[in-house]
């Protein structure tokens, strides 16, 4: 089978954020959605959604025994009204908007993963959290930061696994929404499938290494990694 330039990018993001996700719990979308919105932009929301269902589905079941479903219940009710906003505005923004979008969300999520203080889950919040979750992870497959914000304090498997789970879930609920909006097509589900083996290098490769290097190297190299491309979408959207 031959690939050509935009499906070797696709795989060799994909590949990156899929190590990142599984390396710090969250990331795939972080990593991957502003280069491809630019280059391959028919990649994004819904070829993205696809392989973090694929990914968070590995790494819930790896890390099942830390997984706290009745914490998730809110933000999981909160995730539905969410994610129908950002379908919804999924009909009214063009490729340019939606650059300059995911530019602006990127540079949100290394603000709120770099913040040194701590907000507690409490049901309300992750009520909220669930909300935005929904809102940005459907209009863009940027769903990680607003429940990063609240669960990053929690043990590391704890963390993985939480947010693995309401991964799962919530990337369900998106592609859904996706349908009506023609932004999940069975187009969007041929493309995706040559990234799969992408993705699971990537969970595999996280697997074996992570456990030798510092978490906290790891995080501040992929913060570094998404401030580069949350500026790159920032400034093409706008010059676009």
């Amino acid at each position: 089978m031959e690939f050509d330039s935009t499906s070797l990018l696709a795989m060799g993001l994909i590949f990156l954020g899929s190590y990142v996700q599984t390396a710090i719990g969250f990331g795939l979308a972080i990593v991957a959605a502003p280069l491809l919105i630019i280059l391959a932009p028919e990649y994004v929301p819904a070829p993205i959604c696809l392989v973090a269902l694929f990914i968070s589905l590995m790494n819930a079941m790896k890390h099942r025994s830390s997984v706290e479903i009745g914490g998730l219940k809110m933000a999981l009710i909160g995730r539905v009204p969410g994610s129908i906003v950002g379908g919804a505005l999924l009909f009214f923004v063009s490729t340019e908007a939606l650059t300059l979008w995911i530019g602006l969300l990127v540079l949100f999520a290394v603000v709120v993963s770099a913040l040194p203080f701590r907000i507690e889950p409490t049901p309300g919040r992750m009520s909220v959290a669930g909300f935005f979750s929904g809102l940005f992870g459907t209009s863009s497959a940027i769903g990680g930061p607003p429940m990063a914000l609240l669960l990053q304090h929690q043990d590391a498997n704890q963390l993985r696994g939480n947010l693995s789970a309401f991964f799962v879930f919530s990337s369900i609920i998106s592609l859904v929404i996706q349908i009506p909006a023609g932004f999940f097509t069975l187009h969007h589900l041929v493309i995706t499938i040559p990234l799969l083996p992408s993705a699971a290098f990537g969970y595999w490769l996280a697997i074996k290494t992570t456990q030798s290097l510092p978490k906290e190297k790891i995080r501040i190299g992929a913060l570094t990694l998404c401030l580069v491309s949350g500026l790159t979408a920032v400034i093409q959207g706008l010059a676009l």
